[in-house]
């Protein structure tokens, strides 16, 4: 116990034993532990980009799903998809395939 109270002489003397305890809470709030104000910003900046995620998804799902809407009513659309995604033809035609460099 002496040497606690050697080191509380010699270094914190100046500082009153109140703010010791407030400076000491603080520190352990910030570092310690699995709910630290550190680790929660972490965790808030998760769940902020997989907010935004969701966000992308959900615009990319109802673009696909009016996409899908439309292949079911029109017919034409349906085959102009066939031909361009999965290179389909009719039996009297001849398909030429241009790469690009």
């Amino acid at each position: 116990m002496s040497r606690i109270k050697e080191f509380y002489n010699k270094y914190l003397s100046w500082i009153n034993v109140y703010w010791l305890v407030a400076i000491i809470f603080l520190a352990l709030t910030f570092t310690a532990g699995d709910s630290s104000l550190y680790k929660r910003y972490q965790y808030d900046e998760k769940i902020r980009s997989l907010e935004k995620e969701i966000e992308a998804y959900s615009s990319e799902i109802e673009m696909n799903r009016q996409k899908l809407d439309g292949l079911h009513k029109d017919r034409e659309g349906l085959e102009r998809f066939a031909r361009e995604e999965y290179h389909m033809k009719k039996a009297n035609e001849d398909i030429f395939l241009i790469k690009e460099k």
